[in-house]
């Protein structure tokens, strides 16, 4: 089944074609992420597949509905690049607050604990979420936006500011997640892309300039890595891979 597909899906600002008729698809259970130098589209993209933005023109669908009515919202939750946490409560307060609001009492108890399980929070449970250090934050962040049990995970640039150690352990936590959600991710650190992607798309001015796994883009730009794929690709405009 397919849990994301777009269909000339456009954003205009005044003038600016912010998002230029995107068509592509994503599978379910797929990560795919969505790559961009600043002001290439990715975050408006985002944006209307989250619904919140109104494309122009256009549509998508999210498990096959669409973005222009309401009930797609259903399928989705969000992890923003800022840590959408409560400092001032608990790790298990900020997880019961949200469990909460999906979930019965002792569903959302029974949620809770095995979120905080899932994502290796045990040590940690007890604190106040503004002592905890920044890796601690962000897996609290996505732990919260995944208690919902969504379909379709937005992580929108998960490791950001993030020492390496704490890097590679979230990236441990997004690989498993992908056996629960399909997830569309933004990054600029080309390295995460590569790892954790099964697809990736290159956004340029609004459009899709280059799409497929990233051997098939550091094949496509006659580089030797993916950094440099993406830079060559970014440059010269690149091509499509379907």
């Amino acid at each position: 089944m397919k849990a994301i597909k777009c269909e000339n899906l456009t954003k205009k600002f005044k003038n600016i074609n912010a998002v230029d008729g995107l068509n592509f698809e994503v599978e379910e259970g797929e990560l795919f992420s969505l790559l961009g130098t600043n002001g290439a589209g990715k975050s408006t993209t985002i944006k209307m597949l989250c619904g919140l933005l109104k494309p122009t023109s256009g549509d998508a669908k999210i498990f096959d509905e669409s973005i222009l009515k309401e009930e797609f919202k259903k399928f989705v939750a969000v992890s923003p690049q800022e840590t959408a946490v409560a400092k001032n409560l608990t790790v298990k307060e900020n997880l019961l607050f949200m469990a909460k609001i999906y979930f019965d009492k002792t569903k959302a108890e029974e949620k809770t604990k095995e979120i905080i399980k899932e994502f290796s929070l045990e040590k940690v449970e007890n604190q106040r979420a503004k002592t905890l250090s920044g890796g601690y934050q962000r897996r609290l962040s996505i732990a919260m936006a995944v208690i919902s049990e969504p379909k379709l995970l937005f992580l929108d640039e998960p490791t950001l500011g993030l020492d390496v150690i704490s890097m590679h352990e979230l990236w441990d936590t997004i690989t498993n997640l992908k056996k629960k959600s399909t997830i569309i991710l933004t990054t600029h650190y080309m390295k995460e892309a590569e790892k954790l992607s099964d697809k990736i798309a290159i956004m340029k001015n609004g459009k899709i300039i280059a799409l497929g796994t990233a051997d098939e883009l550091i094949k496509l730009s006659r580089k030797s890595d993916f950094e440099e794929a993406f830079i060559e690709i970014s440059k010269e405009n690149g091509g499509d891979i379907r």
